[in-house]
């Protein structure tokens, strides 16, 4: 496994640049697929986490729990589209090979609908040399 260090103001997330890039292009794609026509997708990064956030349809809050079950898929227009229901499922394994975290919080219409989804991985905060 190839792994790198990505840094950004004095830590750094180690593992894998393929894994965690498929982390982030998963958690992206199903953003895009799950929204309405027209509607955004957000991609924030800070120390270690990751928050993709869409403004797809509501989604109730009994149905987080199966988000990131194997081959679960979205119920009405979305059962239709495109994957066979392992995007969320391959994040969450790539967060807990990385000693991460995975979570979905079900955003309301008046918060613009759809779903966000955060990943927060371990962080090393790295401690500056100075040249003597």
């Amino acid at each position: 496994m190839r792994t790198s260090a990505l840094r950004r103001r004095g830590s750094v997330v180690r593992g894998s640049r393929v894994l965690i890039g498929q982390l982030v292009r998963n958690l992206v794609a199903n953003a895009v697929v799950h929204n309405v026509p027209g509607g955004s997708v957000a991609v924030r990064v800070a120390d270690g986490t990751v928050r993709v956030t869409n403004t797809g349809p509501v989604v109730a809050r009994d149905d987080l729990a199966g988000l990131f079950e194997p081959f679960r898929r979205g119920e009405g227009r979305d059962r239709m589209g495109p994957g066979a229901g392992l995007g969320l499922s391959i994040v969450r394994s790539i967060a807990a090979a990385h000693g991460g975290t995975v979570a979905a919080v079900a955003r309301t219409a008046e918060e613009g609908g759809g779903l966000e989804v955060t990943v927060t991985l371990p962080v090393t905060v790295t401690v500056g040399t100075s040249a003597s």
